[in-house]
């Protein structure tokens, strides 16, 4: 039963969007509006991303013990140099580990 519920459930979410997207024509978008939906992407990943790095504890800390900054800069330069994902989030980890260690 709880099978058939998650199906359903996935089904009717699955149709739903369809309906939306599914149906509309790449003409019927607006050129203005496909220029501005082509931002949604980072700005969905800066929501995620930035409350991440700066709060700590529950509250904001932008402070040098928070070393998650400093890993994410680090992350940043690595995958400017080298546009490859897994260099960048084995560099991220290291660094973060890293600072972790450093200021433990």
């Amino acid at each position: 039963m709880v099978w058939a519920m998650i199906f359903g459930a996935a089904a009717i979410t699955f149709l739903l969007r369809f309906s939306f997207l599914g149906t509309l024509k790449p003409d019927a978008i607006p050129p203005r509006v496909r220029e501005v939906l082509r931002f949604v992407p980072p700005a969905v990943l800066a929501a995620i991303v930035v409350p991440a790095l700066a709060i700590r504890d529950g509250s904001i800390q932008l402070a040098v013990s928070n070393p998650r900054p400093a890993a994410a800069l680090v992350a940043l330069i690595v995958a400017w140099l080298t546009r490859s994902v897994i260099w960048t989030i084995a560099a991220g980890m290291a660094a973060l580990w890293l600072a972790q260690w450093w200021l433990a």
